[in-house]
């Protein structure tokens, strides 16, 4: 497992709004964030989710060129944390994560882990309701999911 989990914005309002983002701590337990992140989410944050500054604000204004202001500043606070994993969603930012070597999962991803670590006994019931929210999936993708967790 990696040292440090930073979240992106898109996921911690997904697993927010399905009741789910609790899910997080279960699989990763503390995680890290950003402040402009956690102002995107516009949610109290839980005590598990720890709002860390990205230092090299230069390189993080250079990705907020590319991305949004979130993504900019998670991808920029990764790439000075060992050994992080970043959890996004957004295709541009995954483009992006790949060809500087960040390491990344999506909401889906986590999920995904949650089950294999026997944190949650079923995803089906979760994408279910991911699928009521705005989140854009493929039906192919859902059906890839369910059967690598056998349902």
């Amino acid at each position: 497992m990696p040292k440090v989990v930073i979240c992106d914005t898109s996921s911690l309002i997904l697993l927010h709004k399905i009741g789910e983002l609790h899910i997080l701590n279960l699989v990763y337990g503390d995680i890290f964030t950003t402040k402009e992140v956690a102002d995107e989410f516009g949610e109290k944050l839980p005590y598990w989710i720890h709002i860390e500054a990205a230092k090299d604000k230069k390189y993080q204004q250079f990705l907020a060129t590319k991305l949004d202001l979130g993504e900019a500043s998670a991808m920029s606070l990764a790439q000075e944390m060992d050994d992080s994993l970043l959890i996004l969603d957004d295709l541009k930012a995954r483009k992006l994560a790949k060809q500087l070597n960040l390491i990344f999962t999506g909401t889906l991803g986590v999920i995904h882990k949650a089950k294999r670590d026997g944190k949650i006994a079923m995803v089906k019931p979760i994408i279910d309701k991911l699928l009521k929210t705005n989140f854009r999936i493929s039906k192919q993708v859902v059906e890839e999911i369910l059967k690598k967790n056998n349902e």
